[in-house]
């Protein structure tokens, strides 16, 4: 698509997760000037942070280079590229993206950054917990875990020993539901085999939820399977609670309980990703609840003018006669929705004139629990247990990207469904860097 002057249009891309991904692989490189930017230089499957988190999966597994998807989709042409590089400000006035490596000019502008943690304002949460956000995040959660249990096992002191081994989940959906199963599995499988040092009772995983229900977003029946499932893997669920404060050591509820853990796990609430825009606009008129960017149905940012877009979690489509309805507080920050609004606008930008505002087509939610525990809601079917959990691999499977990550996933899973072993847990930490040395 060219511009007045017969140039084609530059297009820049910030995030290459699910909706930037998608919107990139459907955009014709032949008609437009292509530029993806992420801070990482892969792209994630972040559904499955949780197996890595609990050193079911490697890392590589479930990421997946950037450059070698952007490779595949150039067509013969080189108006595709990627820059690695972390975004700190975007001028809408000069239309320009600024990193820390570079200046970026656009002519259109898709911001697909995804969500990032929400703390809700608590005082130092964020340097004393475990989050699973990224595959960085979930590698320094399978480290301390492997760390702590390795320390409980030649510990003395029983006390310290409890210490050591109290896990603290804070969220029910269906991140915190999966982890702390997967926490559970370890308990009641992995310890009585390879740590025989170790009392599997003296290990307490505890999973906090604020609602009165886990996975809140599913229907009762969901809700009440995931939470006999946790309670068959030595999970003890506590509804109904709302954390107030953490200091390293003990978790401070609302009510004014207290609970003392040395690991808590964060996966209680997520924010749109922040970015710093150059504009005299009140923010207010294009950041709505959560951070979230404020558009319309063709997904078009409010207030930051007619070449800026967002998609995918960090949009934020509440009102408006082009809206959809059925969504009046904005679409669920799930993997489906960012990945229809990735491609619906890519259509849209290649046909301008047959522009269609976005419609979410729901097809279903579904959470893991652990072994042959699943649950799975669709539009007119809902089941759990055994049947579940291989409709929950075989989604997760062919969603990840490249054969060789699935078919190393699928190994994965094959030997530790038979043998309850896996050879990923393994304590490898990076050593210290040299110093510079003069060097920059």
């Amino acid at each position: 698509m060219a511009n007045k002057e017969g140039q084609t249009r530059k297009v820049v891309i910030i995030g290459g997760g699910f909706a930037g991904l998608n919107f990139v692989k459907r955009l014709d490189p032949r008609k437009f000037d292509i530029t993806l930017v992420d801070r990482n230089n892969y792209h994630s499957f972040p559904p499955l942070f949780y197996q890595v988190a609990s050193a079911g999966l490697d890392p590589s597994s479930i990421c997946f280079p950037l450059r070698r998807e952007l490779r595949k989709l150039r067509r013969g042409s080189r108006g595709i590229r990627f820059n690695m590089g972390c975004v700190s400000s975007i001028d809408p006035a000069r239309k320009v993206v600024s990193t820390d490596l570079e200046e970026l000019e656009y002519d259109i502008l898709v911001i697909a950054a995804g969500t990032t943690n929400n703390f809700f304002n608590i005082d130092g949460l964020e340097d004393r917990v475990y989050t699973l956000k990224s595959t960085s995040e979930a590698l320094r959660c399978r480290n301390d875990i492997l760390r702590r249990i390795e320390k409980a096992s030649i510990e003395t002191d029983s006390k310290v020993r409890k210490r050591l081994l109290s896990f603290v989940v804070i969220g029910g959906g269906p991140t915190g539901v999966e982890i702390a199963g997967a926490l559970g599995e370890m308990k009641r499988y992995v310890l009585p085999r390879e740590y025989p040092e170790i009392n599997p009772d003296e290990m307490r995983i505890t999973l906090l939820e604020g609602s009165d229900r886990l996975l809140r977003t599913f229907n009762g029946k969901c809700s009440a399977d995931a939470l006999r499932s946790l309670s068959q893997l030595m999970v003890t669920c506590r509804l109904g609670v709302n954390v107030r404060n953490y200091d390293g050591h003990t978790v401070v509820m609302a009510d004014g309980g207290e609970l003392k853990a040395d690991t808590v796990i964060w996966t209680a609430g997520v924010c749109a990703t922040p970015f710093r825009f150059v504009t005299d606009v009140d923010k207010e008129a294009y950041i709505g609840q959560g951070g979230r960017i404020i558009v319309d149905g063709f997904c078009r940012a409010r207030a930051l003018g007619a070449d800026i877009y967002a998609i995918g979690d960090i949009a934020l489509m509440a009102d408006g006669a082009d809206i959809d309805t059925k969504f009046p507080k904005g679409h669920p920050q799930l993997a489906q929705p960012a990945i229809q609004m990735g491609r619906l606008l890519a259509d849209n930008l290649m046909n301008p004139h047959k522009a269609k505002p976005f419609r979410y087509k729901d097809k279903g939610a579904m959470a893991t629990v652990g072994r042959n525990r699943a649950v799975v809601q669709l539009r007119h079917l809902e089941f759990s247990g055994f049947m579940a959990w291989l409709a929950w691999m075989f989604i997760h499977l062919i969603s990840i990207l490249g054969f060789r990550n699935r078919l190393t996933v699928l190994i994965n899973w094959i030997w530790a469904y038979f043998n309850y072993s896996t050879s990923l847990r393994l304590l490898i930490q990076p050593a210290s860097q040299p110093k510079a040395q003069g060097r920059e």
